[in-house]
């Protein structure tokens, strides 16, 4: 495959002075670059991040391309409940976090002009996916439920967090109408567990489970 100009992404969260999910970042890095067969960078990414984690709460954007590695720092974002449309952008196979995000990209302009925070997207055949930066779980009753990674969703570091932390959650392929009325979430590495306001316009109640697992979620130095 044609490789210039494509890369890996890995997004980390520096929290109170420490990257909390560091081995788990260069970990999946290491298993997308070996996948992909991409080359590795000159540079070691721990020590090109290791400097920016006593910043405080700040959000570091590593990408590796054509054998280097660069890093970007931001604010955090917004940690409110956000307001979420379905996409009518189709999802499309994001086993591993790089450079090509055309779909997620569209699928965040939908939901500007809908004048909502983001989408969720599904998959050509209607199966809920995962949203532009974040996986997707919610709770029906007392279970918990997310889309499995065979549908073509990204195996995202909060996600993994979330199935160590809840014990028992069912994965499957499931339609957008199975989570209608549902009490969702979403979570990544950087925002950690996130309750999603509101879907198509319609109030997602708040659970008492969700908040706690937020509460969970990063782990203690």
């Amino acid at each position: 495959m044609e490789t210039a100009g494509y890369g890996l992404i890995e997004t980390m969260r520096v929290r109170e002075g420490r990257i909390p999910f560091l081995e788990r970042h260069l970990a999946r890095l290491e298993r997308s670059l070996r996948a992909l067969g991409l080359p590795r960078p000159a540079r070691d990414v721990a020590a090109l991040v290791t400097p920016f984690s006593g910043t405080g709460n700040a959000v570091l954007r590593v990408e590796v391309c054509d054998g280097r590695a660069t890093v970007t720092v931001r604010e955090l974002p917004a940690l409110d409940a956000p307001a979420v449309i379905t996409a009518a952008e189709p999802h499309r196979p994001y086993p591993h976090k790089t450079t090509e995000r055309d779909c997620f990209v569209d699928a965040a302009e939908e939901a500007e002009i809908a004048e909502a925070d983001d989408a969720l997207l599904l998959t050509p055949e209607g199966w809920v996916a995962e949203g532009t930066v974040w996986n997707v779980f919610w709770w029906d009753g007392d279970r918990l439920h997310t889309p499995a990674e065979d549908v073509g969703i990204l195996p995202g570091i909060g996600r993994a967090r979330v199935l160590e932390l809840a014990g028992t959650v069912e994965q499957g392929r499931y339609p957008r109408q199975a989570i209608e009325g549902k009490r969702l979430f979403s979570t990544n590495a950087v925002r950690g567990v996130v309750p999603i306001g509101s879907l198509d316009g319609v109030r997602v109640p708040a659970d008492a489970r969700t908040a706690e697992l937020a509460r969970r979620f990063w782990p203690e130095a």
